[in-house]
């Protein structure tokens, strides 16, 4: 699995190089990411709608939370651009870490 990782932060890596996302170091190591992320990368998102933080990347996982329109949520990597692994900075869930559907959450501009 850390050679998995190592790629994909080389892939990240290449990506800002040729100007793809604009990405950071993660706060969290990507020893301590879950095995289910392939794509690592920090960035600050919002909920586009109401979502639920859930336990792993998919529906059948249980919700920690919803997160309300506009939470901010900070995305350490994904599961194939369908799933988010972050933690939520703002609103009632602030400080959980968890997952939340890709396509729910926006870039914030800068």
């Amino acid at each position: 699995m850390r050679i998995v990782r190592q790629i994909a932060a080389t892939a990240a890596s290449a990506a800002v190089i040729l100007g793809g996302a604009v990405l950071t170091a993660p706060s969290a190591s990507a020893a301590s990411l879950p095995s289910a992320c392939n794509t690592i990368v920090t960035l600050t998102k919002e909920a586009s709608t109401s979502v639920n933080l859930r336990s792993g990347p998919g529906t059948s996982y249980t919700s920690l939370g919803i997160l309300a329109t506009g939470v901010n949520f900070t995305e350490y990597c994904t599961k194939d651009y369908a799933w988010s692994y972050g933690k939520v900075t703002s609103g009632a869930n602030k400080g959980k870490l968890g997952w939340v559907k890709y396509s729910l959450l926006n870039p914030i501009e800068s």
